[in-house]
């Protein structure tokens, strides 16, 4: 879940986005870009998430070997699980401090949703719900989307 969070957050970040704004203690500037600021928090975040997967495969290897009773391979269970813990626990404690600074660009969000036709879907299932089979409403909904396109209006 946090490695999809921290997705989230690196792409609502982004220029092309620009929905939230991460502060600067979790974030540097690009050495090539000047305008340009790395959610360097929420990349290692992502990043440390092979690392945990890895101590999750050396576990499920070394437990498909074994019989029914405890065997000394169980020995090498203990390093990989508390690596991973570690390194679970302290993403989780720099994500939470990291959301606790973030800015909201509430303004960003609201164009982006009255753009892009988002509840097209919804007008479908809507006209489904009151009978209309929905091949027809998919190709109304559609006809609609065409027109408002043509005639530039996006809401």
């Amino acid at each position: 879940m946090i490695i999809r969070l921290s997705e989230e957050l690196i792409l609502w970040s982004s220029q092309e986005f620009r929905f939230i704004k991460i502060d600067d203690a979790y974030s540097t500037g690009s050495s090539i870009m000047p305008q340009k600021k790395n959610p360097d928090a929420t990349e290692l975040i992502r990043g440390k998430t092979g690392r945990v997967y890895g101590s999750l495969t050396s576990l499920l290897t070394t437990m498909k070997g074994l019989p029914l009773a405890y065997n000394k391979d169980m020995q090498e269970d203990k390093e990989p699980f508390f690596d991973a813990l570690d390194t679970v626990l302290a993403c989780l404690q720099i994500m939470s401090k990291m959301i606790a600074t973030m800015k909201v660009n509430s303004e960003n969000m609201k164009k982006a949703v009255k753009g892009g036709f988002l509840n097209a879907t919804e007008v479908a299932d809507y006209l489904v719900s009151k009978g209309v089979a929905f091949r027809d409403a998919h190709s109304i909904v559609g006809s609609i989307v065409i027109y408002c396109e043509d005639h530039k209006k996006s809401h």
